[in-house]
């Protein structure tokens, strides 16, 4: 690497202003293989270190994605270099493995699951795979071979049975559910039984309305330290009871993705999800995840207005504190909706605090600007996506923000209570509304 190249970094590398610096590509074209970094979800490992697990590649979709995993014996200071878990170090020499997601068993076990692409290409090659997996006994020192997890066929794979199904769990599993691992995913219906792409007026297909649903699967028995393929899941709003968001072209069609969830104090488990409407939708349940309500608009009150999101996923954490925050980016001006490349920079958090009494039982602050890059493109197919596909970690009281700054570097940065101070949530009822609850689907 020559010195620019090298300045450039360091400089890019910064720009965010984060608290920490866990992983910098060896290059800014490409030529290292390692200039895709996303889908970063750092996690508390079993003896007291963080870890990460993310997707690397050349490029986001090149058909190299890995599994790269890394672990912090400082805090987040210094980061291992990645190991590499599963699919391929360059493109070609075999099949790529892409969206892996961490689970940590009671007896210390670390598993590592993801979407292993099998060489069958039904809604699109990052998507259409099996649920592959490893795991650590030794911290992550070294892992087991890997297995195929069991994934039941539903009414939205594709009918020939060689055809592995379509969809992705972009967020950390947490325990939600009876104790148990719990997590929501992307479902994209199989082109063979899913409804007709909408076309724009030229007649082009439009891509962003392949119709997609939103499921949840338990981890059955991962505290009994199964062998991959002995993993048992458990399903629901599964097939006919998925939620759906009506497409606005379609209202038939669906387009519901990246669930992100959280627990709320009264035991419900309250649920964001990406939408293409120009706003986030959520749902509710309140059986740890066995039913779920109809998804409906999110509003930063009772009957006030809408949050704002272009299509991007839109996290909601749990603050060490008892609060949550909401991370989402705002339509730029003169800019579609739909528009992915331009829309997802700057950044926004909004304070969420519970509401007892409400009909929408977390409401919001105003959005405050959390960070940006003032459109600074980087990398092969110079990207901008800020904050995308992040996740948290509350150690010590500190909250942070463990995110892929343009799907290149990965950096965290501190929600300190000095940055969260004035943004303030409107008061809620003091009583029960009329009709507080929508019905159970």
């Amino acid at each position: 690497m020559d010195d620019r190249v090298a300045g450039i970094l360091r400089s890019e590398a910064q720009r965010t202003q984060p608290d920490y610096l866990v992983y910098m590509p060896g290059s800014l074209d490409g030529t290292t293989h390692d200039t895709g970094n996303e889908h970063f979800l750092v996690f508390d490992g079993p003896d007291g270190s963080l870890m990460a697990v993310w997707t690397q590649s050349h490029h986001e979709g090149y058909g190299d994605h890995r599994i790269v995993f890394s672990r912090s014996e400082d805090e987040g200071g210094s980061w291992s270099p990645p190991l590499r878990l599963a699919g391929p170090a360059v493109k070609g020499e075999g099949y790529q493995a892409s969206w892996g997601f961490p689970m940590v068993t009671a007896s210390g076990r670390i598993y590592v699951l993801w979407n292993q692409h099998r060489g069958l290409v039904d809604f699109h090659h990052q998507m259409t795979g099996t649920m592959d997996g490893r795991f650590s006994d030794d911290g992550g020192r070294t892992w087991s071979s890997p297995q195929t997890v069991p994934m039941p066929r539903g009414p939205y794979d594709h009918p020939e049975p060689q055809y592995p199904g379509n969809w992705i769990v972009w967020q950390k599993p947490e325990r939600l559910s009876r104790g148990k691992y719990y997590v929501g995913y992307t479902r994209w219906l199989s082109p063979r039984v899913r409804r007709p792409l909408a076309t724009d007026g030229a007649g082009k297909p439009i891509w962003w309305s392949a119709e997609s649903v939103v499921e949840f699967m338990r981890f059955e028995n991962l505290d009994s330290d199964p062998e991959p393929k002995d993993i048992l899941l458990g399903f629901s709003a599964w097939g006919d009871r998925a939620l759906r968001v009506p497409f606005y072209l379609d209202p038939l069609n669906s387009v519901a993705q990246e669930p992100s969830l959280t627990p709320l104090p009264d035991g419900r488990l309250f649920c964001t999800m990406r939408t293409v409407t120009g706003y986030i939708w959520y749902s509710l349940s309140g059986d740890a995840g066995e039913t779920w309500c109809n998804p409906r608009p999110l509003l930063r009150r009772d009957h006030g207005p809408v949050i704002e999101e272009p299509i991007c996923c839109c996290p909601i954490y749990r603050l060490h504190d008892g609060r949550y925050v909401l991370l989402h980016h705002l339509r730029r001006d003169g800019l579609r909706y739909e528009d992915s490349a331009h829309n997802r920079w700057p950044a926004y958090l909004a304070v969420g605090e519970f509401r007892a009494h409400a009909d929408q039982p977390v409401w919001f602050s105003a959005s405050r600007q959390f960070m940006t890059h003032d459109g600074v493109g980087i990398g092969p197919t110079s990207r901008t996506d800020l904050g995308v596909y992040p996740s948290m970690t509350s150690r010590g009281g500190q909250d942070i923000l463990w995110h892929p700054d343009r799907k290149f570097f990965l950096v965290g940065k501190r929600i300190t209570p000095e940055w969260l101070a004035g943004l303030s949530v409107p008061p809620g009822p003091g009583a029960p509304p009329a009709c507080s609850r929508t019905e159970i689907r």
